[in-house]
């Protein structure tokens, strides 16, 4: 063999050699970017479940205080006359609007968002974009 053909087999095989070093490089920073992609949805999705519950606390803390003295209010006002109708009333509204945000709970509860849908995407994006054509 001369000494030209062993430096072409070199050449071919160390460009070879960085070619692959170049695409292993590639393919680790997509899955590095796609797991930071994961971990900011799941902060963002943590955050928020945070806020949703001190909110949902603090609304059901001074709706029920709302609520009791309202009843109070009216319950004194009408105390003489009507009182027991009074009382039946609010307790007949009180457990409707239970079962109407009991019913809207639960269908939250069912209608949740997709965690991670954005990496999912970014994945199958990936995906697509490495699978050969024909």
């Amino acid at each position: 063999m001369s000494d030209s053909a062993k430096g072409e087999e070199g050449a071919s095989a160390t460009g070879l050699l960085t070619s692959s070093r170049r695409l292993a490089a590639s393919l680790l920073a997509m899955v590095q970017t796609r797991l930071e992609i994961v971990a900011t949805e799941f902060e963002e999705e943590r955050e928020r479940l945070q806020e949703l519950v001190v909110y949902g606390l603090m609304s059901i803390l001074f709706i029920s205080f709302g609520m009791i003295f309202l009843t109070l209010l009216v319950v004194l006002w009408l105390w003489e006359d009507h009182r027991y109708t009074v009382l039946g009333a609010f307790t007949v509204i009180y457990l409707g609007l239970g079962a109407i945000a009991f019913t809207r709970l639960r269908r939250k509860l069912r209608e949740r968002s997709r965690l991670f849908a954005t990496t999912i995407a970014e994945l199958k994006k990936d995906r697509e974009s490495l699978t050969p054509r024909p």
